[in-house]
C-alpha cells in the first residue's frame, strides 16, 4: 500500500490494493514507454503481472491500473479466447470503475468525461481526445502543446523528432504534412507536440 501512495489517490488505495491481493498480481511500475501506459500478462505459476508507467498522473494511473485488472478479471470469467476490448472486458472495465467514479476520488471537472468515456470505454484513454485532454491538464507542465492549439500552418515535432506542418481540420482529425517528404498524414487533436516554428 505504501508504494501505491504515492501513485492513486488517496481514498482509491485501500481498495485497488485488495483487488491486486484478491487476483494475485504482481504489480510493477515502469519507466515511461511511447506506446502504452500499462499492461497485463498471464504468468506461469498462476499468478498475474500488470505494467504501470510510473509517469502518469494519479487520475491516469487509477484508470490505466483498473483497464489493466479489467483484462485479467474478464479472461477469468470469460476464458481467454475473447477479444482482448472486446464487450466482456468493456462490461467488467465499467463495472470495476463505478466504485471509484465519484468526487471524494476525482475532480468534479473530470467527472462528466469519464461518465461519457464509461458508457463504452475505448480501447485506450488516448484515443477518446475529449477525456485525454482532461486528464492532461493533471500532468506536471510541459512545453509541449495539443495539435488542436495550434494555429492552421504552424510547424511542430513530434516525439519522435519528425518535422511536420498542421493543415486542415478534418471531421474529427487534422491533417499534416511531414516537412522532410511531403506526405500527408493523419493526426487525434489530443497529439501532444512540439512547437516548432510559426508561419
Amino acid at each position: 500500500m505504501s508504494v501505491l501512495d504515492k501513485y492513486l489517490p488517496t481514498i482509491a488505495v485501500k481498495p485497488l490494493t485488495a483487488l491486486l491481493e484478491n487476483h494475485q498480481v504482481h504489480l510493477k511500475i515502469v519507466n515511461e514507454r511511447q506506446t502504452r501506459h500499462g499492461d497485463y500478462r498471464p504468468l506461469p505459476d498462476g499468478s498475474h503481472k500488470i505494467t504501470i508507467n510510473s509517469n502518469l498522473n494519479s487520475y491516469r494511473f487509477l484508470i490505466t491500473l483498473v483497464h489493466e485488472i479489467a483484462h485479467l478479471v474478464a479472461f477469468k470469467k470469460y476464458g481467454y479466447r475473447i477479444k482482448p476490448h472486446g464487450v466482456e472486458w468493456k462490461r467488467t472495465f465499467q463495472q470495476l470503475m463505478l466504485p471509484f467514479l465519484r468526487p471524494e476520488i476525482f475532480p468534479m471537472d473530470l467527472l462528466p468525461f469519464l461518465a461519457r468515456h464509461f458508457r463504452n470505454p475505448k480501447a485506450s484513454s488516448d484515443t477518446d481526445a475529449a477525456m485525454s485532454v482532461a486528464l492532461k491538464s493533471y500532468d506536471p507542465p510541459t512545453n509541449k502543446i495539443y495539435i488542436f492549439e495550434l494555429e492552421l500552418g504552424a510547424y511542430f515535432l513530434t516525439k519522435e523528432g519528425r518535422r511536420f506542418q498542421r493543415g486542415k481540420k478534418l471531421r474529427k482529425r487534422y491533417e499534416c504534412m511531414e516537412v522532410d517528404t511531403g506526405k500527408m498524414y493523419v493526426f487525434q487533436p489530443n497529439v501532444h507536440v512540439q512547437l516548432w516554428k510559426n508561419l
